[in-house]
C-alpha cells in the first residue's frame, strides 16, 4: 500500500515521505480499514507517541495521521461489534501507524458505525476535532446550560466545534482568534469575538470555563478570567497558570465510539458543521503539508 512515513525527529515536517508499505494484518480485537478519507495535525510530529511505543522504544518509520473514515475489508480474532464491508470513522491510537496510508489496522473500539448519508470526507473531519471538544466541554469542563465559555481558536479545526457545542448546551459563547478569524467564528456560532492581536482579553471579564487550543501567554492570561468555581481546560500540555479559585484540566483525547455517535448524529441533523478547510490527495499531501500554509479548518487527504 502506499504510506507517508516519518523516521527522523529532527527533520519534521521535511523528513514526511511517501513509500510503499506492507498491507497490515489484523491482530487481536483489530479490524483493518480501508482508508478514504484521513487527516493530519502538525503537532504530531512534536508528539512522542509518534516516535516511541509505550516502552519508549523506537519505533520508526512510523506512519502519522490519526482521524480516519473508511471501510472494513479484515476483522481480527475476538473482534466484536463491526464487520466486513461496514463504514466506518474514528480515531487511531496514538502509539501505532496511522492514517495516513490506503489501510489502517486498528482497534474496533476505536470506530463507530458511519451513516450511509455521511461523506467519508466529512466523516475524516470529526474524530480529533469532535472528541475533543466534547470531552474538554463535558467530561472535564462539566459545561452547564446559562454558563460564558471562552473558545480560543473559535475559527479552527477544534475552536469551531467547541462553539458549536458549547452554543447547542445553551451557554454563551466568546471565541478568539485573529482579526480574520471572526467572521467565521460569528458564523459558526459564536456570540461574541475578540481579535487576540488588537483586542484586550482582560475585557472579556470573568468566564466560567476557558477550551484553550493556544496555551503560553495566552493561556496564562486566560486562568486570570476564571470565576470561582470553574474550569481552564487545556488540550496543549500542562497549564501553566492555574486560576485562584477554579480548576486546570489538561487532557489527551480518547476514542469513545457513544461519543462518536453523538457528534455524526448532529451533523446529520443540521446541529453540528463541519469545518474543513481543504482537500488534498495522498500523493499531494507531503507537499501541502510541508507548505506550512496557515489553514484555520481541517485538512482532509482523501484517498479513494
Amino acid at each position: 500500500m502506499k504510506a507517508i512515513i516519518v523516521k527522523d525527529q529532527a527533520a519534521g515536517k521535511a523528513g514526511l515521505k511517501l513509500v510503499d508499505r506492507p498491507t497490515p494484518q489484523a491482530a487481536i480485537n483489530d479490524v483493518v480499514v480501508q482508508i478514504y478519507a484521513s487527516a493530519f495535525i502538525g503537532t504530531e510530529l512534536e508528539w512522542p507517541s509518534t516516535w516511541t511505543d509505550r516502552l519508549n522504544r523506537d519505533r520508526t518509520p512510523s506512519i502519522p495521521g490519526h482521524d480516519v473514515a473508511g471501510v472494513v475489508t479484515a476483522v481480527g480474532y475476538g473482534t466484536t461489534g463491526l464487520s466486513v464491508g461496514q463504514r466506518v470513522f474514528g480515531l487511531a491510537d496514538w502509539y501505532r501507524d496511522g492514517t495516513l496510508a490506503e489501510f489502517v489496522a486498528i482497534e474496533a473500539r476505536n470506530l463507530a458505525p458511519l451513516p450511509g448519508d455521511v461523506d467519508f470526507t466529512v466523516g475524516a473531519s470529526l474524530p480529533i476535532s469532535g472528541l475533543t471538544a466534547w470531552q474538554g466541554l463535558f467530561q472535564h469542563g462539566r459545561l452547564q446550560a446559562g454558563q460564558t465559555v471562552l473558545a480560543h481558536g473559535a475559527a479552527g479545526a477544534v475552536g469551531s466545534v467547541v462553539v458549536q457545542l458549547a452554543r447547542e448546551a445553551g451557554a454563551y459563547v466568546i471565541g478568539t482568534g485573529r482579526a480574520a478569524d471572526r467572521q467565521k467564528a460569528l458564523e459558526f456560532g459564536a456570540n461574541a469575538f475578540v481579535d487576540l492581536d488588537n483586542d484586550a482579553l482582560e475585557d472579556v471579564g470573568r468566564v466560567d470555563l476557558v477550551f484553550d487550543v493556544i496555551g503560553g501567554a495566552i493561556g496564562k492570561r486566560s486562568a486570570a478570567l476564571i470565576r470561582p468555581g470553574g474550569v481552564l481546560v487545556s488540550v496543549v500540555g500542562p497549564v501553566e497558570a492555574k486560576p485562584a479559585n477554579g480548576l486546570a484540566v489538561d487532557f489527551v483525547v480518547e476514542a469513545d465510539r457513544g461519543q462518536l455517535n453523538e457528534i455524526v448524529q448532529r451533523v446529520r441533523d443540521g446541529r453540528l458543521k463541519t469545518n474543513i478547510s481543504n482537500i488534498i490527495t495522498l500523493d499531494d499531501a507531503v507537499a501541502a503539508f510541508q507548505s506550512n500554509k496557515r489553514v484555520t479548518g481541517k485538512t482532509i487527504v482523501r484517498i479513494l
